[in-house]
């Protein structure tokens, strides 16, 4: 490991001491720093108290000046810097840091000019813990505090002063002062544990070269499950992995060990490769929104880890698709990453992909892969927007590296990874991946040298143009089909758009697959083309449904196909429910024709394919489309649909009653109990519901299965009023446990009763309560329709607060996602209006601009169609 650190960094000073010098500017960046510098090693060393607001920070910079120069840029954020100075040509001279800007961006001058070659810079420095997943942040759980990093995108600077950007790889030494008997964490493993001035000092070996984003910093009390990875045909040693968590989780952290090996092995299958580093620790987080990928130290939220074999179906899919991504990203982002900001999608992409194919592959039963095909399609409703951006886009500014991590990155760039792979085939597109790896290892790429890789692999000069054209261009594709007389069809495409928008004329190079009956042809569509199909029955324009592309069709043909609904494929099913839900919202096709494939869709034994059978027609409701007669037959339309699966499978709410049982089985229980007790209100079940809950909460936890806690908690509230509400809050303080504590907040936070709001908001000051799920309470109160306005309110009075300091640039993205549920143009205006100004050059202007384009083509929707759809629902 050493001798690899050794010649990493010889080949980064090889590049320095080669390139050209680039004058200093006086204008603060932005987004890059200018070319002055390059980082060769960092020696970091933290006191880490989690009890205590502030950490301290002793940091040694080992770089290269370009040129004899006064001063450089550095990256720095919110650090009490209390001594920094140089050491050049064997002198050490004083310096000054000043922060210049709120993202982190500052000057370090030099009380003497330093002399072009090597530098030192050594600081000492506190800073305060975040409440939020980024910088260096904190919990209490129960009576211990813990701490965490999170440092993805820029807030490595808000723990060490840096160089923070991903294209400087370099080996990190670092140190951790704890207090006594705790355990710290950090990417490499650790060497030893000595006691210094009443800490315990933790010093780990010097990493593999990393980027400043990667590296990770845990301490506190926690515990620890311990195993390894037994040798594969890769890797001759055993992997040592360790399960870490809070105190409170030390009895379900074996189901975590278990699935870690075993994804790990199938990882290293997939890339031919060795695990690329010497130990592995999988780390809980309370308050981690998803996941992380520091080499050697991903860290998750508390629900994706922590389980056991009763666990929901859903839960264990998650934890398949979720360490799937987040360890193949140890190869793909960790082992090769990024040049700069802008091809960080690749690393997003290609794991998401990586994360459903390597899940399946790691238990078959429940059925993961299946549900790429959804998150792609989801992120149509995202990219179909004109206001948006390609999956690839130059990034200039810091403000904008976080608008990278959105739906488009994760579910179109997923999708499109798909396409390529299946363009290729899955041997040539592994070897393309291999060879891609083999030539950037240890070091940094683009999406160019991805693409390159894979176009010599495939021998296909076609591939690289038509991938990128998905790539640097937004939009869905929407191909029209037109004729079918005697199988003969006339294919056309352009952009899709919703009624009452004009997108730019956009033309791809489609990979197009077609099926009718058991005939399928495939062609690359770059214009408009004639098909001959010779099948039988229905024509299915998106076969398999891997196609990134919407489609449309005659009348008689989306019938036909309509009708084929309960036998469709899953993935098949998936991408008519999602072209026909998009041509209503185009203005086309009809709302019986929704209802007709609700009907067949719910037949349908898939679980994903079943789960969308009444989507389009659940989202027209909630957004105001049904008069009260249409509200009341569309719940008997669910009802009537439900009631058979709900009757053949049977229901007892409590804890492991259907343990053992084929998870698609399992799926389809849940989606029948959701529809009844949910949309269809049934009584009797509510009731059933709601008696699990009261005797859960009275201490019988075999009661209520996790699974039902949300319909559940829903119930106990709306009937309990008040007192349900202040209760479930008080069991939710009272409890550590990562399903139950925030399935109990959202109930409370989307009750719909003002007067419940009004108290959480207002009046609730319980100090257990943390900060993220204070921002989580607001989220529910607007997600309920009865409260949403009164919600909005809420939010625009706090949105300057909450987009201030650092942990405003990790909200700054998500606040506007919460407005998405308004449907009309007044309510687009008023965003507009109120909510513009707030946002301005600040990370989350462009999903402000999406959530607004959203809302108002809603609203533009509603106004045209809405009597049709309750007439449609009156009908019934």
């Amino acid at each position: 490991m050493f001798c690899s650190v050794f010649k990493a960094v010889m080949a980064v000073l090889a590049l320095v001491l080669a390139a050209p010098l680039v004058a200093e500017s006086a204008v603060v960046p932005v987004g890059k720093l200018p070319d002055q510098a390059v980082p060769l090693a960092y020696r970091i060393d933290l006191t880490v108290d989690p009890a205590q607001p502030r950490f301290s920070g002793k940091v040694e910079i080992d770089l290269v000046l370009k040129a004899a120069s006064a001063s450089m840029f550095l990256h720095g954020r919110d650090l009490a810097v209390s001594a920094v100075s140089a050491t050049a040509a064997g002198k050490t001279v004083a310096a000054k840091w000043q922060q210049e800007s709120a993202d982190g961006t500052g000057t370090l001058t030099f009380a003497t000019p330093l002399p072009a070659g090597t530098v030192k810079l050594s600081f000492a420095y506190d800073a305060p813990f975040g409440d939020n997943p980024s910088g260096l942040y904190r919990v209490k759980v129960g009576e211990d505090w813990y701490a965490w990093s999170q440092l993805q995108s820029i807030d490595a600077r808000a723990v060490f002063p840096s160089i923070d950007e991903p294209g400087y790889k370099v080996p990190f030494t670092v140190t951790l002062r704890t207090p006594p008997g705790q355990m710290a964490v950090s990417n490499a493993p650790e060497l030893s544990v000595t006691r210094e001035g009443g800490l315990d000092v933790h010093r780990f070996a010097p990493t593999l070269p990393l980027p400043t984003y990667l590296v990770a910093v845990v301490a506190g009390p926690f515990v620890a499950l311990s195993g390894e990875v037994a040798p594969t045909p890769q890797r001759q040693h055993p992997l040592p992995l360790r399960i870490v968590s809070t105190k409170n989780n030390a009895g379900r952290l074996a189901y975590a060990l278990q699935g870690s090996k075993e994804i790990v092995a199938h990882l290293e299958d997939y890339f031919g490769d060795a695990f690329p580093y010497p130990k592995l620790d999988q780390i809980t987080s309370p308050i981690m929104p998803g996941a992380m990928e520091n080499a050697g130290a991903d860290i998750y939220g508390d629900s994706l880890l922590v389980m056991d074999e009763a666990s929901p179906v859903a839960q264990k899919r998650r934890f398949g698709m979720v360490v799937s991504h987040e360890l193949g990203h140890q190869w793909f982002g960790d082992l090769v990453t990024p040049a700069w900001w802008d091809d960080i999608w690749l690393n997003e992409s290609f794991a998401n992909w990586m994360g459903f194919r390597i899940g399946n592959v790691w238990k078959p039963e429940l059925n993961i892969g299946a549900g790429a095909v959804g998150e792609g399609l989801a992120a149509m409703d995202t990219d179909a927007l004109i206001a948006g951006r390609p999956i690839r886009n130059d990034i200039t500014a810091n403000n904008q590296i976080d608008e990278a991590f959105d739906s488009i990155t994760y579910g179109k760039g997923g999708h499109v990874v798909a396409m390529v792979a299946g363009f290729m085939g899955d041997d040539k597109f592994k070897a393309g991946v291999r060879r891609y790896m083999a030539a950037h290892r240890f070091g940094n790429a683009t999406s160019k040298d991805f693409f390159g890789a894979l176009a010599e692999q495939a021998g296909d000069a076609r591939l690289l143009p038509a991938m990128q054209g998905f790539i640097s261009q937004q939009g869905v594709p929407l191909l029209t089909f037109s004729g079918g007389e005697g199988g003969q069809y006339r294919v056309t495409q352009s952009r899709y758009a919703a009624l009452g928008t004009t997108a730019p004329d956009t033309r791809w190079a489609v990979p197009m697959c077609v099926r009718q009956g058991e005939t399928r042809t495939c062609q690359l569509l770059e214009s408009a083309t004639s098909i001959n199909l010779n099948g039988a029955g229905a024509i299915m324009p998106n076969a398999g449904g891997t196609g990134y592309y919407r489609f449309e069709l005659p009348k008689a043909d989306w019938d036909a196909l309509i009708a084929t609904a309960e036998r469709l494929p899953g993935n098949e099913a998936l991408a008519l429910a999602d072209s026909l839900g998009a041509s209503f919202a185009a203005g086309r096709s009809s709302a019986e024709q929704l209802m007709a494939l609700a009907q067949g869709l719910s037949r349908n034994p898939d679980s994903y394919a079943n789960g969308v059978a009444f989507g389009a027609l659940a989202e027209l409701v909630d957004a105001g489309f049904a008069d009260d007669k249409a509200k009341a037959r569309w719940r008997k339309f669910v009802s009537k649909l439900a009631r058979s699966d709900f009757q053949r499978l049977g229901f007892d709410p409590r804890a492991g009653a259907y343990a053992g049982q084929e998870p698609e089985r399992i799926q389809a229980r849940v989606r029948a109990v959701n529809r009844m007790a949910g949309v269809a209100r049934d009584t009797k079940l509510r009731k059933q519901l709601v008696s699990a809950a009261t005797a859960y909460l009275g201490g019988d936890k075999n009661a209520l299965d996790p699974v039902w806690f949300p319909l559940a908690f829903d119930g106990y509230v709306a009937t309990g009023g008040m007192a349900a509400a202040k209760s479930l809050a008080d069991a939710a303080m009272a409890s550590e446990d990562g399903v139950f504590r925030p399935a109990a907040l959202e109930a409370v936070a989307s009750s719909g009763k003002e007067a419940i709001a009004r108290w959480m908001l207002d009046e609730w000051n319980d100090t257990r309560l943390r900060v993220s799920e204070k921002r989580a309470l607001l989220r529910g109160v607007i997600s309920a329709s009865k409260t949403r306005d009164f919600g909005y309110q809420r939010l625009v009075r706090d949105v300057p607060g909450m987009l201030s300091g650092g942990a405003g640039i990790f909200f700054a993205r998500r606040l506007p996602q919460w407005l998405t549920d308004f449907c009309s143009v007044d309510s687009a205006d008023d965003f507009a209006r109120t909510l513009r100004p707030l946002f301005a050059g600040k990370t989350g202007a462009l999903e402000l601009e999406r959530t607004i384009e959203k809302v108002r083509n809603c609203g533009v929707l509603k106004a045209a169609r809405k009597d049709e759809v309750s007439r449609a629902l009156r009908g019934q």
